[in-house]
């Protein structure tokens, strides 16, 4: 999701990279759930987020669908993001005791919350938004251990090419006058890398790669 920030209001000031600590722990969220609640449509989904949940919870994401995610326009494209439910509008995944049920599948934006991710021409930092998480004390942690992802330098490679192709589709799509062609470009994406089965016998990071390639050349 694409969004004007200024730094220095939600921010301390500071860019960080996954070698850096930063003042984000939160001794395991123990006792709340603020950050899993009203959170609207802003917990976007990547296809490794869904390839995760599928793999995990061995359910399709059609099945996903049905209870704890939903589709939305996001910069013009039609995306997953997780579900709020109830008038409590908590988190699909929530247990009955507030803790999350999907924990080790669980999405990337909520590995990195209450960090962001800015982007920058040849990359990404990370940023720590001072008014996100409201658990106290924090205490220090290095943020590669904060993201608890493996291969991180993959992933991390991994989600500066979907951002600069999503980058891609979003200008392509604002030079369409028809509104069909622009739905087209747009339900492709979604076909091509959420619903397209994935094989999770294989490396996630290949098939992104041989979908992006197919993507690049359908697109651009």
């Amino acid at each position: 999701m694409l969004r004007e920030i200024n730094l220095a209001e939600v921010s301390d000031g500071k860019l960080y990279t996954s070698r850096d600590m930063v003042k984000a722990g939160c001794d395991d969220c123990r006792g709340c759930c603020d950050c899993c609640k009203e959170m609207g449509k802003s917990v976007v989904l990547d296809p490794y987020d869904v390839f995760r949940l599928e793999a995990g919870l061995g359910q399709s994401f059609q099945e996903l669908l049905t209870y704890a995610l939903e589709l939305n326009v996001v910069d013009g494209i039609i995306l997953p993001n997780l579900k709020m439910a109830g008038e409590a509008e908590r988190c699909s995944f929530l247990d009955p005791e507030g803790r999350c049920s999907i924990h080790p599948h669980r999405p990337g934006f909520c590995r990195m919350f209450p960090l962001g991710r800015i982007y920058e021409e040849e990359g990404f930092h990370y940023f720590f938004q001072v008014h996100e998480c409201p658990k106290q004390p924090k205490t220090k942690v290095k943020v590669s251990k904060w993201l608890d992802t493996p291969e991180l330098k993959k992933y991390e490679a991994y989600v500066l090419s979907w951002h600069n192709f999503l980058k891609k589709a979003e200008k392509i799509l604002g030079q369409f006058q028809n509104p069909e062609e622009a739905k087209n470009v747009s339900m492709y994406i979604l076909k091509n890398f959420f619903l397209a089965p994935w094989d999770f016998t294989e490396d996630f990071y290949g098939q992104f790669e041989e979908k992006l390639k197919v993507g690049e050349k359908y697109f651009f």
